[in-house]
């Protein structure tokens, strides 16, 4: 028995006020686990508190009126982190309902239902009886067991699986199997499977802990396995800053500037080039594939069995998140080699950073703006500025129809930067149209990219001359896409590509 709880039947607290009665009848209901111990009882919709034999003193909630498979949730690690969140929030109720709301819906609970004066005393009582405080960031800390928990484990009477019937057993992994050519999973085809050369090198690199478990000798060439390791706070901090849940996980919610927000603060992205080194010979990756485990969302939401497997596989922990590339690099001799030195250079590839907005309406027309990151500050000066409609036929694509419209502009930049900025439209322009609907059930619509001109950098466009003589690198910018003519000011924004962490070379071998 989990001894603060001993404690507390030896102080004689009654918890009825705050939402968990005593009764002699402890009846079990339908969903109430196998070697369910129930301490208290909610008084509404039989939901009911108890302990499970085989999960030492974690605390359960049993809600009988939820929808299956909801029943059952962990609410604490142990019945003093259970008495500590009674203390912080006053009441089982907002423990039981935590976990379907976000972290707002469960402040706003609380600040809409203070203690009553008897939950006070009940309340002051568990603190000064049994010298315990209340539990920081509740919310935090309830979401953090219930994201961990492995609900498979819990078992059920037959009554139980009468009304809700056992999910299927997951599919059994395939073998695992690494070729030059396949992705995590993708057997097909006679290739071999590349002989595994263990590493289990781990190192620190951008902010983050990677494993590198093993490379892979093949006829082709060398595969390398990188996991990066996330924290879940990381990932929760980031889902609930932009309310991401299974109704608002999709881009279409979001705008421009947003979503390039998030790509900036996602803590499961990292655009990154893989270099190797195998006998002091550099070596580039020719492709590369990743999968993604997220601990922080509903098992089957977004997690790929795919990265299940492979997290598993590996023996990585599953309470944290984890990112594995896979990356192939061609041999440059025409046999395996011996390996003799293997070290690895991870470069990240520029973020694009949004900054400002600005309108031109002619040719002459400047904008300043600043470098968030050397502060310099840089004058746009448009040379030219015109409305234009692209050939029928620029683009093409069975069965839809593109839009032509776009407005150009020209322009220069003072001083000339040394590097890259982009300029585009902050319209997202209007999408593809189908010639005929397939069904009624057809999209009418595709995604289409707006066009973006860079500036500056090595991969900038290439200086142009007006009139004959040189005016500056002359660049150019296009508006979005429109099938009417563009008639107002189109709104440009600035934006920059910042590299945030420094190359890096590791001795794997």
């Amino acid at each position: 028995m989990d001894k603060t709880f001993e404690k507390f039947l030896r102080r004689e607290i009654d918890l009825a006020a705050v939402g968990a009665v005593r009764r002699t009848d402890n009846t079990p209901y339908f969903c109430t686990p196998k070697g369910a111990s129930i301490f208290g009882w909610a008084g509404v919709d039989g939901i009911h508190f108890c302990f499970i034999r085989g999960f030492g003193g974690t605390v359960f909630a049993v809600s009988p009126m939820n929808t299956p498979p909801n029943f059952v949730h962990p609410l604490a690690r142990s019945f003093e982190d259970f008495l500590r969140l009674l203390l912080a929030c006053g009441d089982t109720a907002a423990l039981e309902q935590a976990w379907m709301w976000d972290e707002a819906q469960f402040d706003a609970f609380l600040r809409e239902n203070p203690p009553t004066p008897e939950q006070r005393d009940v309340l002051s009582q568990i603190a000064e009886r049994l010298g315990l405080t209340p539990m920081e960031r509740p919310w935090a800390y309830i979401r953090e067991v219930q994201s961990s928990f492995d609900y498979g484990k819990i078992k059920y009477t037959e009554d139980y699986y009468d009304l809700v019937p056992e999910p299927a057993a997951a599919p059994a992994p395939p073998a695992w199997k690494v070729t030059f050519d396949g992705g995590f999973w993708d057997h097909t085809g006679r290739a071999r499977a590349g002989r595994e050369l263990p590493l289990g090198k781990e190192l620190t690199w951008a902010g983050r802990l990677w494993l590198i478990p093993a490379a892979y000798l093949c006829s082709k060439g060398l595969v390398l396995d990188l996991c990066q390791r996330v924290e879940p706070e990381d990932i929760r901090a980031f889902m609930e800053k932009w309310d991401l849940g299974p109704e608002n996980d999709s881009f279409e919610h979001f705008t421009q500037e947003q979503r390039m927000w998030m790509d900036l603060e996602n803590p499961l992205r990292m655009d990154f080039c893989p270099r190797v080194e195998v006998n002091g010979k550099s070596m580039r990756f020719s492709h590369g594939s990743a999968v993604t485990f997220n601990p922080c969302v509903p098992e089957g939401f977004t997690n790929e069995l795919e990265a299940k497997w492979a997290v598993e596989h590996y023996g990585l922990d599953i309470s944290q998140g984890w990112v594995i590339y896979r990356y192939s690099f061609p041999w440059p001799w025409k046999r395996r080699p011996q390996i003799k030195s293997l070290s690895l250079t991870m470069e990240q590839h520029p973020d694009r950073v949004p900054g400002p907005r600005f309108q031109v309406h002619q040719p002459g027309d400047a904008f300043v703006f600043t470098h968030p990151v050397s502060g310099l500050k840089y004058t746009l000066t448009v040379r030219e500025l015109e409305r234009r409609t692209l050939p029928a036929g620029t683009f093409g694509a069975g069965g839809f129809i593109y839009p032509t419209n776009t407005v150009a502009m020209s322009y220069t930049l003072s001083p000339e930067p040394e590097e890259s900025i982009y300029v585009s439209d902050c319209d997202e322009g209007d999408r593809p149209r189908r010639v005929e609907p397939a069904g009624p059930f057809s999209p009418d619509a595709q995604g289409f990219a707006a066009v973006i001109g860079a500036i500056g950098g090595a991969d900038g466009p290439a200086a142009v001359l007006i009139g004959g003589k040189p005016q500056g690198r002359l660049r150019a910018a296009y508006a979005s896409l429109h099938f009417e003519p563009v008639e107002k000011d189109v709104e440009w924004r600035v934006e920059f590509a910042i590299k945030r962490f420094g190359d890096a070379s590791f001795a794997l071998l």
